[in-house]
């Protein structure tokens, strides 16, 4: 499973943010949306969240 790493996130936040023309002061609403496109992304592609394998049956 590929990890969602903070360089990923740090980048999609930042085209995000870019493409919303650049506002100030909301840099925390582009990061929280990243990682949820990211981890959509992911759950798309089969793969699960960290965690949510810890009750899957054996």
């Amino acid at each position: 499973m590929s990890d969602l790493s903070e360089e990923k996130v740090r980048k999609r936040a930042y085209e995000l943010w870019k493409g919303a023309g650049e506002p100030r002061g909301k840099m925390d609403t582009f990061w929280y949306e990243a990682e949820k496109q990211l981890l959509a992304e992911r759950s798309t592609q089969g793969e699960l969240p960290p965690g949510m394998t810890d009750n899957l049956p054996v």
